[in-house]
């Protein structure tokens, strides 16, 4: 252990707490990573389920992809010991969907990659390739920024951007970025998310995507780092209420209190009002506020089993979502193509809808018809199992305040994809707040030390 070593505190094992603990242990410092739940991973998580009369399986909560441009996450998993390639397989940038678009970013150099994909994607008009050209190289000439923010769909309508180009290629790309309809949904968060992804580097651009339960990536290598650097993960253990002390901070448990040099809350926003509200001071109650005033967005994802194996035209495509017609399926994953059972199929519907207020047998089946019609799977539908996470995300609103790592106490950071970023609430996101946090805290008890 380093000289000046702190004992150190940090609730939440989700991936910003996972990330943050991970910097904290490698700075020499003593650290013990609470959650109230007995598995690590938070909201991207997975739990175990058996189909009828097939073998087990482990699912993730929702299904999830990630990006070329999540720098951080690929650092933090090499890091850790986990070479990326062995659980996400980067593709470049493929758009397709059930009726007929087919976009892939070429092999170029940006922006050319980018362009080339336009000008020779199948399924839009010219007229459409033009524009969402056009609007590209708008967006990079004026450094992915916007004046007073608005709506994508107020900016995307200025832009003149046909109808036909948002349903199919911005209205999924916004709703699958921000998990936030595009009518509600922030342009200058969603612009950041074109900027370091389209806009940058042609890997920037690749999907990557799991090929292992979500659980098996950074969870996983992240636990093993940490308890081979000392760090005690108390799970299980749901801590009530946050006080501070003269020298540091205190945790009441449920049965015992605990004293900490520092800490970092890496709980959901909702919670944070729990933890600290009881605080005194404006400070500290306008930040409980703030943390409690977020709306939030859920993430349904529906897995489907079938008698026979599927073929599939891709590992990921985007569907027709009809609501009127009771096609509420917005993105097909082929999971045999991703290292799952290739009987069966995620789907996924993210954000709010008509969809939440169908019975999940029923939804099931509505499903199911719409994978019929739009993706031509006709085999026999065994088994389905439905997983909503109600509170998956905020709303990316226009002009949303959101708090940043720092809080009126030095001994207390905050870590969460909700801090103040850039982005949308992301696994990216979660993970660069948990190394700021981490950082942040890092560099006030040094200084209080010296």
């Amino acid at each position: 252990m380093v000289t000046g070593a702190r004992t150190i505190a940090v609730v939440g094992a989700g991936w910003a707490g996972l990330s943050a603990a991970v910097r904290l242990v490698d700075a020499g410092h003593r650290v013990t990573v609470f959650d109230a739940a007995r598995d690590v991973g938070g909201r991207a998580r997975a739990f175990n389920w058996q189909p009828p009369q097939m073998p087990p399986e482990r699912l993730d909560n929702g299904q999830h992809i990630m990006i070329g441009a999540y720098r951080e996450m690929l650092e933090l998993l090499r890091h850790v010991g986990c070479p990326p390639e062995t659980v996400l397989r980067r593709e470049p940038l493929t758009l397709i969907d059930s009726r007929g678009l087919h976009f892939k970013a070429g092999r170029l150099f940006a922006p050319l990659h980018l362009l080339s994909g336009m000008l020779f994607a199948r399924g839009l008009t010219l007229a459409d390739r033009l524009a969402m050209a056009r609007l590209m190289m708008r967006a990079r000439r004026a450094h992915f920024r916007i004046g007073a923010d608005r709506s994508v769909e107020a900016w995307l309508l200025e832009q003149r951007q046909p109808a036909s180009l948002i349903a199919r290629v911005w209205a999924p790309l916004c709703v699958a970025a921000l998990n936030t309809p595009m009518h509600i949904a922030s342009a200058q968060i969603f612009l950041n998310v074109l900027r370091d992804s389209l806009g940058a580097e042609r890997g920037a651009s690749d999907f990557l995507l799991p090929t292992t339960p979500l659980d098996q990536i950074v969870p996983e290598h992240a636990t093993r780092y940490l308890k081979a650097h000392g760090a005690t993960l108390a799970l299980g253990q749901l801590v009530e209420r946050i006080d501070l002390t003269d020298t540091g901070v205190s945790i009441r448990l449920r049965e015992e209190e605990m004293r900490f040099d520092g800490l970092i809350a890496a709980v959901a926003a909702h919670r944070i009002k729990a933890l600290i509200g009881h605080l005194p001071g404006t400070a500290w109650a306008k930040l409980a506020t703030l943390c409690d005033g977020f709306h939030w967005q859920p993430i349904t994802t529906i897995y489907l089993y079938y008698d026979e194996a599927l073929a599939l035209p891709a590992a990921m495509m985007a569907l027709e979502e009809k609501p009127l017609e009771g096609a509420f399926g917005q993105w097909l994953f082929a999971r045999g193509a991703l290292g799952g059972n290739p009987r069966s199929v995620a789907v996924v519907i993210s954000a709010e809808g008509r969809h939440r207020d169908v019975d999940g047998a029923e939804l099931e089946r509505m499903v199911a018809r719409q994978l019929r019609n739009q993706a031509g799977i006709t085999a026999h539908l065994v088994a389905a199992q439905t997983v909503t996470e109600k509170r998956a995300t905020f709303a990316a609103v226009p002009g949303l305040l959101r708090p940043n790592n720092q809080t009126p106490s030095p001994h207390i950071a905050l870590a969460g994809d909700y801090t103040e970023s850039d982005y949308p609430a992301t696994l990216e996101g979660a993970l660069r707040s948990g190394r700021i946090a981490a950082g942040l805290l890092v560099k006030t008890l040094r200084q209080g030390s010296d």
